[in-house]
């Protein structure tokens, strides 16, 4: 049961994290002042990490209008050859699609909510406005809807959409090669941060996407946590069975037990008997644990048994991942429970008074 629960919670880690991984970007460069990012600080980038894959971007917080429905949205400006190479959710989306100037590319969420179809407009308010006599009015435009990406977390598909920078640029006002920020792939992001701290420019800062959800992975990792010290207590409360088969079996042996202390048996050789004895039921039962669990692992993992709403969990298969340091943290667990509940009976038998039990039995 721990094995499976384990596995199970380490397999919707894995996916969220990559859902993550991907929607967020391994790495973002970010101004830190009001001085905007421009392709100087890409040129610089590329040069000194020319291993690393590089996206800038503009992006704007944006009201979407269909009919007389309003909802948020967070608009990225591209340059989509750039992004397919660093967002694998957007490529196949796309795969060899050319999106055109004003073009637009929305999350599933969004598609569904305004029923868009191929060609269909869609009016975007912006949060920049156009000064007009007194009044300072809202930017808006209308983009044509070319097509939409499922990341398999809804609160992205509901959000996120994507069109060309040049499109973007030329709405909010953006002089050429000025960025909001810049966007990296990179197979170590640990790693790299540290690297790329060292030589970015004061104005300029790097964020992970571990360090732009650490809440949630922090609640995961709780979650986690708590659930392994449940199940295991529950193993730990099943253990007494263990400790009261033994101490029944040394009480109905009690006779036995002193006739072999009589006979010049050892406490030592008491103990080791009834320990043994305890260490084989334990020991069995944690072996049919172990193939019981792999056993479930295979088949929930193998078989549609389970499904799940893809629209909520990014997946319909249940995901399951047992890594080897919680199977090693349930093994050593449970051996350490098996030969605490093995030796306590074992200690008991040795301390029975062999003249009174000879007596009056």
């Amino acid at each position: 049961m721990l094995m499976v629960a384990m596995a199970i919670m380490n397999g919707f880690d894995k996916e969220f994290e990559n859902k993550l991984f991907t929607m967020n970007y391994p790495l973002s460069i970010f101004p830190k002042t009001f001085q905007k990012v421009n392709d100087g600080d890409l040129k610089f980038l590329k040069n000194k990490f020319p291993n690393l894959k590089f996206s800038p971007y503009i992006s704007s917080q944006v009201i979407i209008k269909r009919g007389n429905q309003l909802k948020g949205g967070l608009l990225f400006g591209v340059n989509f050859k750039n992004e397919l190479n660093i967002n694998s959710v957007l490529k196949s989306a796309i795969k060899d699609k050319k999106i055109g100037k004003y073009g637009l590319i929305v999350g599933k969420g969004i598609k569904d909510e305004n029923f868009l179809e191929n060609g269909d407009k869609l009016t975007l308010i912006f949060t920049a406005s156009n000064p007009t006599g007194f009044s300072l009015i809202p930017k808006m435009k209308r983009f044509k809807y070319e097509g939409y990406f499922k990341s398999g977390l809804i609160a992205y598909d509901k959000v996120y959409m994507y069109t060309t920078i040049e499109s973007i640029r030329r709405v909010l006002g953006y002089k050429k090669g000025i960025y909001d920020g810049i966007h990296i792939y990179s197979e170590a992001p640990f790693d790299d941060i540290k690297r790329i701290k060292k030589i970015l420019p004061g104005n300029l800062g790097v964020v992970g996407w571990w360090q732009m959800n650490g809440n949630f992975f922090s609640a995961l990792k709780l979650e986690k946590r708590s659930l392994f010290i449940v199940l295991m207590l529950i193993i730990l409360i099943a253990s007494l069975n263990i400790i009261s088969s033994l101490l029944m079996t040394v009480m109905s042996r009690r006779k036995e037990i002193a006739l072999l202390f009589s006979l010049g048996a050892t406490e030592k050789e008491i103990k080791k008997t009834f320990f043994s004895l305890g260490s084989i039921i334990g020991g069995s039962g944690i072996v049919m644990g172990i193939l019981l669990g792999w056993i479930s692992i295979y088949v929930l993992g193998s078989f549609d048994i389970v499904s799940l709403p893809a629209d909520v969990y990014g997946t319909s298969k249940l995901p399951l991942d047992l890594s080897l340091m919680d199977f090693s943290l349930i093994l050593v667990g449970s051996v350490a429970i098996v030969l605490f509940s093995s030796y306590y009976p074992s200690y008991k038998a040795t301390k029975i008074n062999v003249l009174d039990t000879l007596r009056n039995e």
